[in-house]
């Protein structure tokens, strides 16, 4: 798993698995899927992340494995 956060975009884009990417959707306003040839989500991309999450570091991620 990849997290990038593009500053000058304002974007977060979360690659989960790497794969080419056969088409994309967006799920929400801002929020969008990529998809692989099997129709299973690789990468999440959020626009707009400052706002979506307004007090969070995004230069700074912890990830928690259970």
């Amino acid at each position: 798993m990849k997290i990038h956060f593009d500053q000058a975009a304002d974007a977060l884009y979360i690659i989960l698995v790497e794969a080419d990417v056969l088409e994309s959707e967006e799920v929400q306003p801002g929020v969008v899927f990529d998809f692989d040839a099997e129709s299973r989500v690789v990468a999440i991309e959020i626009l707009r992340a400052s706002q979506r999450v307004p007090n969070a570091n995004l230069k700074q991620i912890e990830i928690e494995v259970a």
